[in-house]
């Protein structure tokens, strides 16, 4: 007897390079044990050195995406990334409107290579459309400076404000992303209404972390999935992520910012990997 097949859907942007976006979430809902549905938001054309080219979906093809897959597959966790207008953004509002299960929006403003992602007019729908329905908002520390109209926290003090402040426009939870900042340790904090927690690491010295936002929340919609309350599930995500980043030079894809290695532990234990092929 199998046990139940925990779903999660991913609203996001499409990577050409295979790092980041929609192919990074359902990377990672698989090597977590997920099954990923989808709905393309955008379409990239990236590598791991720039963004060449975006084409935003139109709306209705969108709404039509998220229709069909909450219409036939129970959907145990959303994760919402790259969304690009704030017509796409109030569209996936709408469309998500009946939907009570978690929520973990990553708000995408701009690319590893500094490419714009979001229209600075899709700021405002964000704030008022989805996060009042966000069960964990995950922004990183430029764009938490954005949402909040600050500048970018450089100490664990104003990480805490600025996710208080975020937490006011209604999400349940804020885990402020410290991946931007410097110093030998990398601090992500949560908040929420009991509190803040600080999930810390080294920081580790590699430029290959393409795609490290997109992982680590649909990694934490993927344990949500499965049933982890919140801070449980950014624990583990977190754990899993500093595992892929460590693994992320093995790999040696591209010639700019690769990404994190999304099968670090099934590679590991297993016969598939670079240069081993399946045995039968």
């Amino acid at each position: 007897m199998t046990g139940p097949t925990h779903t999660a859907l991913t609203i996001a942007g499409s990577d050409s390079g295979g790092g980041a976006g929609i192919q990074a979430d359902l990377k990672t809902f698989s090597a977590l044990g997920v099954y990923g549905a989808s709905a393309i938001t955008a379409i990239t054309a990236q590598n791991t050195r720039a963004v060449t080219a975006v084409r935003t979906l139109d709306p209705e093809i969108v709404v039509a995406q998220i229709e069909a897959v909450l219409s036939d597959i129970d959907v145990h966790a959303i994760k919402i990334g790259m969304l690009g207008t704030s017509e796409l953004t109030r569209a996936v509002a709408r469309a998500i409107a009946g939907y009570d299960g978690p929520i973990v929006l990553d708000p995408v403003m701009v690319a590893k290579s500094g490419d714009r992602l979001l229209d600075e007019d899709a700021v405002a729908a964000l704030r008022e459309h989805l996060l009042p329905r966000a069960t964990i908002l995950t922004p990183n520390l430029p764009e938490a400076a954005a949402l909040t109209d600050g500048s970018e926290a450089t100490e664990q003090d104003m990480m805490e404000k600025q996710g208080r402040a975020l937490l006011a426009y209604g999400c349940q939870s804020v885990l402020v992303k410290g991946g931007h900042g410097t110093g030998p340790t990398c601090t992500d904090l949560l908040i929420d209404a009991g509190g803040s927690e600080a999930f810390v690491s080294k920081r580790l010295d590699t430029a290959n972390t393409h795609g490290t936002g997109c992982t680590f929340s649909s990694a934490i919609a993927a344990e949500m999935a499965k049933g982890a309350a919140p801070r449980r599930a950014v624990a583990t995500a977190h754990s899993w992520l500093v595992r892929a980043i460590e693994g992320a030079d093995t790999l040696t894809i591209g010639h700019g910012h690769g990404p994190v290695h999304h099968f670090i532990d099934l590679w590991n234990s297993s016969r598939i990997g670079p240069g081993r092929p399946i045995k039968i």
